[in-house]
């Protein structure tokens, strides 16, 4: 009995020595994984594979990030970590030493910038860069069918008679091929820069197919992009068109508040460029016959660039316009605003040689005709002056 327990007493210490030799011979993982964020990432799959025999073990991060695989060889394996809701599926090789805890931290916000982009970013922006050139495609059509619009419309102020039909219907085509394209292009621009730019094409290809509404829509979205002096130029510029064509006293009231407005942003972004704008709202208006409606921007583009002459015999103009009568016995008395021979005098001084200080000079002769009143009284002849 003695000599058994004794034998048993061997082989209990062999399996001991043995399960030793075991534990100095493997090593296990304390891992730690962290999202994009740099925090723990839970529910991370994790394979570990040994590449000499094949050999694949299985565990899960917790709630922390965390995992632990006990009993691996000595050896260099690969690792791969998985997330099926963030299509993760990552590998990195990874040694073992026996007989110790073999710390692993992989954390994915470092390694973001050394790994580079994902397949799913390359595609991103492949796909970003593909929907680039398609609008650059159509940007191209679109500015190419302006720019042949700006060559012809030179052609049409002097072409003869019979030939000036054709030359609107390139110029008709022309416009709604810029419409069509850079609307086309619109739709792909997502840069702010780009797309106000796209914007600014688009407004003026609409202003000059005469298209004022859509163009003043067009011009105020650009300048909620990117509010430029030009910009605010062109939207009182389509506004102004929208004013003097309305029928509808309210809304022409509206339009032109809207278009004063957009002047006013214009004096604020470039001081330089608001009698451009104020003296455009005057001629939209003057050459719908608006004459006293024009007298308020004219008085501004005057007011804001002194030294314009085309200016100031607009105004004098729209002045004239506003000259009242009234019977006053056996005449007709004419009241001139005040103003009004100033506004012409002001051209002759700024440009002596010009046709227009010729123009003014006979407005003026006229205007002092009309200063001592018109006799009415059949058998009676105006006084001579």
């Amino acid at each position: 009995m003695r000599r058994l327990i004794s034998a048993c007493g061997a082989l209990a210490l062999v399996l001991v020595f043995a399960a030793v030799v075991a534990a100095q011979n493997t090593g296990q993982i304390i891992g730690e994984v962290k999202n994009l964020e740099g925090k723990p990432y839970p529910d991370v799959s994790i394979e570990i594979k040994n590449p000499d025999t094949g050999k694949v073990v299985t565990t899960k991060t917790d709630k922390q990030g965390r995992f632990t695989q006990v009993g691996l060889p000595a050896g260099l394996y690969e690792i791969r970590l998985t997330n099926e809701k963030d299509k993760l599926d990552f590998k990195v090789q990874f040694r073992v030493v026996s007989g110790q805890d073999n710390a692993f931290s992989l954390n994915f916000k470092e390694l973001k910038g050394q790994m580079g982009p994902s397949a799913e970013e390359v595609k991103k922006k492949e796909e970003e860069e593909k929907k680039f050139a398609n609008m650059k495609q159509h940007f191209d059509a679109g500015l190419a069918a302006l720019n042949d619009s700006a060559n012809l419309r030179p052609q049409l102020k002097s072409a003869p008679p019979d030939q000036k039909s054709g030359i609107q219907e390139k110029l008709n085509a022309d416009y709604q091929t810029a419409i069509t394209e850079l609307s086309q292009a619109e739709q792909g621009a997502k840069d702010p820069r780009t797309h106000a730019t796209v914007l600014s094409n688009l407004g003026q290809a609409y202003e000059f197919a005469g298209r004022f509404d859509e163009g003043a829509t067009t011009f105020q979205k650009a300048v909620e992009l990117t509010p430029t002096a030009a910009f605010y130029d062109h939207l009182s510029l389509n506004l102004a068109n929208v004013a003097a064509n309305s029928t509808d006293p309210k809304v022409a009231e509206a339009k032109l508040a809207d278009a004063s407005a957009a002047c006013n942003k214009v004096a604020e972004l470039d001081p330089t460029a608001a009698g451009r704008c104020w003296k455009n709202m005057g001629i939209v208006l003057s050459n719908k016959g608006r004459l006293k409606e024009a007298i308020v921007p004219l008085q501004k583009a005057t007011q804001a660039d002194p030294r314009d002459p085309q200016a100031w015999y607009l105004l004098g103009g729209a002045y004239s316009a506003a000259i009242e009568t009234k019977q006053q016995g056996d005449k007709i008395i004419y009241t001139i605003p005040p103003g009004t021979t100033e506004a012409y005098q002001k051209v002759i001084d700024l440009a002596p040689t010009s046709p227009l200080a010729a123009q003014a000079k006979d407005v003026l002769a006229g205007l002092a005709a009309m200063s001592g009143g018109e006799e009415t009284a059949i058998g009676k002849k105006p006084k001579k002056k």
